[in-house]
């Protein structure tokens, strides 16, 4: 294996690991948010602001993810010319 191939995997890990964890941080924290509404209907506005922003924030995280993929993929800087 050369090593574009190994940056193509490790692009590929990137990306697929980083969206496998956002999408389990969004999908507990939703359903943790829907518990806690059912159970103190009068909290709902706040803690629907604050599901908001974390799922913004586990979003960003991912999303940082994808663009040191696509850095390592495009400007690869460990890849001698």
């Amino acid at each position: 294996m050369t090593d574009v191939s190994f940056v193509a995997l490790a692009c590929g890990l990137i990306i697929g690991l980083g969206a496998i964890g956002a999408c389990i941080g969004i999908g507990i924290m939703g359903g943790k948010y829907l518990e806690a509404s059912a159970r103190q209907p009068e909290l709902m506005n706040t803690l629907q602001t604050k599901m908001f922003l974390l799922a913004g924030l586990i979003d960003a995280a991912f999303l940082i993810g994808v663009g040191i993929a696509m850095l390592f993929a495009f400007a690869n800087p460990f890849i001698a010319k």
